[in-house]
């Protein structure tokens, strides 16, 4: 078996139950595999939890960096990367998160300053990409809009605003509308009514 293959399933089973409640012994049988054989592949559950995180942040940051690709509408770039990392802090396991906070707070450090910086790089380079494509205005101040954009993919946030009673796509909409209009200029809010119209986004 591979270790990639392992790390996906070891995944699958921390999203669904936590990671504190599932120790090494239920990871070597959901594996079909021996105990000891498992120890080949990890020194201890705290290197299970360590690997397993790094390799869903390597491919969380590999897909944000598919989808933004070179000279693309940077409206169109923010929509589709919105649209990836919403639906990741939608999905996540709120049991999955609380373990890795309590239990294992370097990890969960690394992780939120990766998730950080990398969001933050994405969004100021779509950001001079708006402008250079004459669709956002000239005086955005990058660090302030970029941090307010992290601030708004907080789980504990998003859990708040989603228990109003609207459903996931109208509260995207309003937010991804409400952060273009703020950073666009005529041009840029010219694009997004169309956007608006083709893609129902209202």
């Amino acid at each position: 078996m591979e270790d990639i293959e392992i790390i996906k399933k070891v995944s699958e089973l921390y999203m669904k139950y936590g990671i504190k409640s599932v120790t090494m012994d239920d990871l070597a049988k959901e594996l079909g595999i021996s105990k000891k054989t498992l120890y080949l592949y990890f020194k201890d559950k705290d290197d299970v939890v360590d690997k397993v995180v790094r390799q869903g942040m390597e491919n969380q940051m590999g897909d944000l960096c598919e989808l933004c690709k070179p000279n693309s509408n940077a409206i169109d770039e923010l929509l589709i990367m919105s649209k990836y990392l919403t639906s990741k802090v939608q999905k996540a396991n709120m049991s999955f998160t609380y373990d890795l906070q309590k239990y294992y707070p370097e990890i969960w450090k690394w992780v939120f300053e990766n998730r950080k910086e990398h969001i933050l790089t994405h969004v100021k380079q779509n950001m001079q990409t708006g402008i250079k494509q004459g669709l956002y205005r000239k005086d955005l101040n990058f660090d302030i809009i970029s941090a307010f954009y992290i601030f708004r993919l907080d789980v504990q946030w998003f859990e708040l605003v989603s228990s109003l009673d609207f459903n996931f796509d109208e509260i995207f909409n309003a937010l991804f509308i409400y952060h273009i209009r703020g950073i666009a200029n005529n041009k840029g809010i010219e694009y997004l009514e169309k956007k608006i119209k083709e893609e129902k986004l209202h």
